[in-house]
């Protein structure tokens, strides 16, 4: 017999009863009935009731252990009474009595519940993160995660792709995020960085004719932490191809996404990759208010200023007289409610905005407004096939499934003569032909409602867009059983900060549409070959056609601000290889984490990864950053000077 274990705790079944077995793993639970323990033994596998009574001859012993102990027990199977058998677990159907225990390895008590849903901060988690990492959910997630690593490589491999290793530590380069460096021991003075991306390395790979590239990268970024985003490091499936223009890329990778959605997506939607629309930022900006939309929200942000100059309502038609300035607005259908406009209006206040002007659409008639009233509740809280009873306008019950009470009282609707008014503040300002103009070109109607921000669309739209998407959840409009893909195209390849400085938007190694003359006018008005894919609000594959070209290349980091000796010092290995037959070439990189929280139904990408820092980039368990030793800064010839 094995030392340790003959079966896992997921192995045994009705077949095995009457053998002698050996099993191995973690006391999840402990039950005493009547002086018979049940213990639910734990591994990785799954769960084995096993049970003893004072006949068993460590009974005694048995007594004795506590919840997340390992133990190793020996015991006969057999099988449960048939009101026993638990159906929700495959080895459900049997137990195991114990002959003999050995304690592997005692537990003191514990700072987290392993077995339940029990809550606790998140410091905690993370200072016991072995603990944490024992739970079922955070078991599955990490299944989960290494299944979609292998799921994307071999999709990636069945596409004649084939995996490189680049390497780890490089040279500092400007891609959008703060470097990790590393002193160099040999070097004093100088300094490694852990790279951002395999950015450099893979093109230079497609110099060297290798037309196919992937790789499970490792990435390293110094950056602020988000509920999205690591402060410190994540995985990307990183690839690139030669000869390829930006549509190949697309044909390529977006088959490779949606297979794995649809895989491991628990049956949600997952839009056929042709038919992923191809949004260019600017328009995804004004729609969407963010480069990132999620689609699932039928919400699409309209221009109306048109609408307002020159109006009754002052501070709209005076913020029309300056440059650069519009009016936007938000369509919400069904929130034509005072309450819900109220609510939303004190929204933006809580983003730091004065508020949102708003208009909502009313019939002029009682009994309808209550009609469209309890539409509009169906509408946006129940959902399935529960049954419904609400009046209709004539007093009678309507009873039925969601479905047919809507239909029921939309017909109810019908019957009743009414005419549609606007209300709220703006429509008093603006008058009811402006207000009914707008209805029309958001194509509303009654019980519904739209806001409206103003000003420089860069002092509030990315408030829009976050309204936009309460307005959608608190509406009911998101179709949560869905993955929405969008890829965003033409992004702008420059962007001033707030000293006029230029400076490069996205990646810096992109190739300029229209190439170098491109380069020649307004920096702010060149489109660089770079897309994004996102899904349902989030941002997963990132990438570009690469400026494979020298003199564009050089042209192109002018305009930044970098020379063209600044160039070759920091990029030198590229700048070598593109003199000797370039070819064109370009990819993308998709990110794992990323991918595996959206699979996996979470809202935190800490929940995705084994061993996370905090939002502080501190790794509580293992006591890092760490101040250095006096021996090792002698080593480096470096010293830590205090801030003030």
């Amino acid at each position: 017999m094995h030392v340790y274990r003959t079966h896992t705790c997921a192995e045994l079944t009705r077949e095995n009863v009457g053998d002698t077995v050996r099993l191995a793993g973690w006391v999840h639970r402990i039950r005493d009935h009547g002086g018979v323990l049940f213990i639910d033994l734990r591994d990785h596998y799954g769960v084995t009731q096993v049970l003893c009574d004072p006949d068993s001859p460590v009974f005694s012993e048995v007594e004795k252990v506590r919840s997340e102990w390992c133990i190793r027990i020996d015991g006969n199977v057999k099988a449960r009474d048939e009101s026993l058998i638990n159906p929700k677990i495959p080895t459900g159907e049997v137990e195991v009595f114990i002959r003999d225990m050995e304690v592997l390895g005692k537990a003191d008590e514990l700072p987290l519940i392993v077995f339940g849903d029990q809550e606790y901060p998140e410091e905690t988690r993370l200072r016991y993160r072995f603990l944490d990492l024992r739970r079922e959910a955070m078991q599955d997630n990490m299944k989960l995660r290494s299944d979609v690593v292998r799921d994307l490589r071999q999709r990636m491999w069945d596409l004649d792709f084939r995996e490189y290793q680049t390497p780890i530590i490089t040279a500092s380069s400007p891609e959008g995020a703060r470097d990790f460096v590393i002193p160099s021991r040999l070097h004093p003075g100088k300094l490694y960085a852990l790279p951002q991306a395999p950015q450099q390395f893979k093109q230079l790979l497609m110099v060297a004719g290798f037309d196919k590239y992937f790789q499970i990268a490792p990435c390293f970024r110094d950056e602020d932490p988000r509920a999205d985003r690591s402060p410190t490091d994540f995985y990307q499936l990183d690839m690139e191809m030669s000869f390829a223009t930006q549509q190949d890329v697309f044909d390529t990778i977006a088959p490779v996404v949606a297979g794995t959605f649809e895989r491991f997506g628990g049956g949600k939607r997952v839009d056929a990759p042709e038919t992923w629309p191809q949004i260019p930022f600017a328009e995804a900006a004004l729609k969407y208010g963010t480069d990132k939309p999620d689609l699932r929200n039928p919400i699409e942000m309209q221009d109306v200023s048109e609408h307002f100059r020159g109006s009754g309502f002052a501070i709209f038609a005076s913020l029309l007289e300056k440059d650069g300035t519009e009016i936007r607005a938000i369509p919400a259908p069904t929130g034509g409610s005072r309450k819900f406009c109220d609510r939303m209006n004190k929204f933006a206040q809580e983003q730091g905005l004065p508020g949102m002007g708003y208009i909502f659409w009313r019939p002029d008639n009682d009994k309808a407004a209550q009609v469209i009233a309890r539409i509009n509740e169906i509408e946006q809280n129940s959902t399935g096939m529960a049954m419904i009873a609400v009046k209709a306008s004539d007093g009678q019950t309507i009873q039925g499934d969601r479905s047919e009470v809507l239909g029921r009282l939309r017909d109810d609707l019908e019957s009743i003569e009414y005419s549609v008014e606007a209300a709220g503040p703006l429509a008093k300002n603006i008058g009811p032909e402006r207000t009914e103009a707008i209805r029309q070109q958001l194509g509303l109607g009654v019980g519904d409602a739209a806001f409206f921000l103003g000003g420089k669309a860069s002092d509030f739209e990315a408030v829009a867009g976050r309204a936009r998407t309460v307005i959608g959840q608190e509406l009911g409009l998101i179709d949560e059983d869905r993955f929405a893909f969008a890829w965003i195209v033409d992004f702008p390849m420059y962007e001033r900060d707030d000293e006029g400085k230029v400076d490069f938007s996205h990646n810096p190694f992109s190739m300029p549409q229209g190439g170098l003359e491109a380069l020649d006018g307004d920096p702010e008005a060149v489109l660089g070959y770079q897309y994004d894919l996102a899904c349902n609000g989030y941002e997963l594959v990132s990438g570009a056609i690469r400026n494979h070209k020298l003199d564009v290349m050089y042209r192109a980091f002018e305009i930044a601000g970098y020379g063209r000796d600044e160039v070759e010092k920091r990029f030198g290995g590229m700048v070598k290889a593109f003199q000797y037959g370039a070819p064109p070439h370009g990819g993308c990189a998709a990110g794992i984490d990323r991918i595996v929280m959206l699979l996996a139904g979470e809202e935190n990408i800490r929940e995705v990864m084994l061993f996370p820092m905090n939002q502080r980039a501190e790794d509580l368990m293992m006591g890092a950053p760490t101040e250095p030793m006096p021996g090792q800064l002698m080593e480096l010839g470096l010293r830590v000077v205090p801030k003030d």
